[in-house]
């Protein structure tokens, strides 16, 4: 969904604030009707991209768990960023698992003219983008499905990931925390992530610059069961930690990473 001229102006208010604003502020402000300001607020909200609160409206927290569309409209230039640099060093006619979330769908349209590849996925988003490729070959993983991450999850989900051996395990994370821990929002989740992993004969983590210090309640591995770290921007200390723990990192910043291998 693209956003109204006065959207983006209410958006920018808040993140000038960094507060709490009214409808009735905000209406005086740009000009129109409190019910106008109201509809631009509901909209908004379910987009994620405010939140509503007792007196007002405010950004939500870095920490918020957010729906699939929300996520997808933040960063998304970084992710495809992200996505363009690990396509850029996966093999030919090699299997990937793609995990759950935002990036792995960009990382999916970037590999619509991969050669040979194997995908096995539960991220609804990605098994569309792919769908469109009859070269691919493509296996979707069943389950419960969640609504509002457009992904399948449960135990079904990772029995089908534990029967598969594959080249290279392709996921995301809810966020990264400065002892090298991955974190993620559900134990399902967590899950997943520990099924790819055990599964795969590398691990490539793909995650924009803003999960590094970002919370969620539960851990689901470490740095040390990560081979590489595909990012827009590394921070100079998630650059320490990387190098503590091992793990490759490759990123924008990186020219020496600009060829495929």
């Amino acid at each position: 969904m693209s956003l109204s001229t006065r959207q983006k102006q209410i958006l920018q208010e808040l993140q000038q604030s960094q507060g709490v604003l009214t409808s009735g502020h905000l209406a005086q402000h740009l000009d129109v009707s409190v019910q106008t300001i109201r509809k631009d607020m509901n909209e908004l909200n379910d987009l994620g991209l405010l939140k509503r609160v007792h007196g007002g409206v405010c950004l939500p927290t870095p920490n918020d768990n957010l729906s699939f569309s929300n996520r997808e409209l933040q960063n998304s230039a970084q992710k495809q960023q992200i996505a363009q640099l690990l396509v850029n060093h996966l093999p030919e006619q090699t299997s990937i698992f793609l995990g759950i979330g935002t990036t792995p769908k960009y990382v999916a349209q970037a590999l619509l003219d991969h050669s040979g590849l194997t995908v096995i996925t539960n991220n609804l988003n990605a098994a569309l983008v792919l769908s469109h490729n009859p070269n691919i070959s493509l296996h979707l993983a069943g389950g419960a499905v969640r609504h509002s991450d457009q992904d399948t999850v449960g135990e079904i989900t990772t029995d089908f990931y534990r029967q598969f051996n594959i080249k290279i395990g392709v996921f995301g994370v809810g966020g990264l925390n400065a002892k090298g821990e991955l974190l993620d929002f559900t134990p399902e989740e967590a899950a997943l992530n520990r099924a790819i992993i055990s599964q795969s004969e590398q691990c490539w983590l793909v995650a924009d610059h803003t999960k590094y210090g970002r919370y969620a309640p539960v851990v689901s591995a470490t740095l040390n069961d990560i081979d590489r770290l595909f990012v827009d921007k590394p921070t100079v200390a998630l650059k320490k930690l990387c190098q503590a723990k091992g793990v490759e990192i490759v990123s924008a910043d990186d020219r020496s990473h600009e060829q495929k291998e």
